[in-house]
């Protein structure tokens, strides 16, 4: 079924993608791999060529388009392709609307620039050891002491966490409001009191650096504060649709590319004399995951559209990441039985896919997370 919601601009601009991953990505994201992190020098490859920052207005060197298709675009390709070591969608689909509408003028005049050329790596501090996806439960405190705000506590499973030059930490800053005691500030590298833990060992997506954050007695300059005092929750909240849409993209485009090399996988490899393609429960798999896909893809399309012209609600975006994320699951697995032995082997595309996306249904909400806010909604 051919998509329909995008135009030529669009379809230019995945050439381009696709010709940047190929030649700054391709040979080189196995050796991140084996190192646990991307280099630099593809952060700043991207902002050259206009990957970071796409949403960002041009005075400050992003692509001041006001389009997220182009940005989803980048999601879908860097899934496809299976370069899980690169942080750029948690950049752009995650950081970015907190440095461009919650931000005062200086704040976006020192940093968005170096966020756009990718000078900067940014991260977003929310989960805490004994938090998990509770986020009204975050224990790290902010108390303000004249001019700076003083941060003490621990974070963990933050992506980009140890290469990030700017992390946005969500605080308890006023430990009786409840929901409105929380705010976001923003924490520079190098800030005295500010220290990255383990680089964690993940069992997959094992170029992307996911660390453990410390702060202890950490002074941070009041003006580092992001957004308004009290109203961090909020902000989170309204923010969230957005990187649970990142994270439906990705989780369908990387399970339409697994699907599509099993089907040639298939038709190639013999069993008992013949193609296992012949064999009734091939044929019967390959419907059932094509239909679930074909189904999920014009779900997350929709979507798309409704959170481009921002009209999606968190209990759409829910859905979307839940089921999509569900879906890519399946599918991923059910594709690496009919792989047999092979699909077991790291070589093999589908055994890598296997390990990199499994913690969609985790990560940005779990699926249990997902059907509670879609619950609550539905029967408000």
């Amino acid at each position: 079924m051919e998509r329909t919601i995008f135009d030529d601009e669009h379809h230019a601009f995945r050439e381009m993608v696709r010709d940047f991953l190929e030649k700054e990505v391709a040979p080189y994201h196995e050796d991140w791999e084996k190192q646990g992190h991307v280099s630099r020098d593809v952060w700043l490859s991207a902002g050259k060529t206009g990957l970071l920052g796409l949403d960002v207005e041009e005075r400050f060197g992003g692509g001041g388009v006001d389009d997220l298709r182009f940005m989803w675009i980048l999601t879908e390709e860097i899934s496809r392709s299976g370069f899980s070591g690169l942080g750029f969608p948690l950049s752009n689909d995650v950081v970015t609307p907190y440095l461009t509408e919650l931000t005062t003028e200086e704040q976006k005049e020192r940093w968005l620039p170096r966020f756009c050329s990718g000078e900067m790596i940014t991260a977003i501090a929310m989960t805490e050891p004994g938090t998990g996806s509770d986020l009204q439960g975050i224990q790290t405190k902010a108390v303000r002491d004249g001019d700076e705000w003083v941060i003490n506590g621990a974070k963990t499973f933050i992506t980009n966490g140890i290469m990030s030059d700017l992390v946005i930490v969500v605080c308890k800053t006023d430990a009786d409001a409840g929901s409105h005691g929380f705010s976001l500030i923003a924490v520079e590298r190098d800030t005295p009191g500010f220290e990255r833990g383990r680089h964690l060992d993940k069992i997959g997506m094992v170029a992307q650096d996911t660390a453990e954050l410390s702060f202890t007695d950490c002074r941070v300059p009041a003006s580092n504060l992001v957004g308004q005092e009290g109203q961090g929750f909020i902000h989170l909240m309204q923010n969230l649709p957005r990187e649970r849409m990142s994270i439906a993209i990705a989780a369908t485009a990387g399970a339409e590319k697994v699907l599509d090399d099993t089907i040639t996988y298939v038709k190639e490899r013999k069993a008992f004399g013949r193609p296992i393609a012949s064999l009734q429960n091939t044929r019967f798999t390959v419907a059932e995951l094509k239909t679930k896909l074909a189904v999920t893809r014009e779900f997350v399309d929709r979507c798309i559209v409704e959170l481009n012209a921002k009209k999606l609600g968190p209990a759409d975006a829910s859905m979307a990441k839940y089921w999509a994320t569900e879906t890519a699951k399946e599918v991923i697995d059910r594709c690496l039985q009919l792989h047999g032995g092979y699909g077991y082997m790291r070589e093999y595309p589908v055994a890598k896919a296997f390990l990199d996306n499994r913690v969609q249904t985790i990560y940005g909400g779990t699926t249990e997370i997902m059907k509670e806010i879609i619950g609550r909604v539905v029967l408000s």
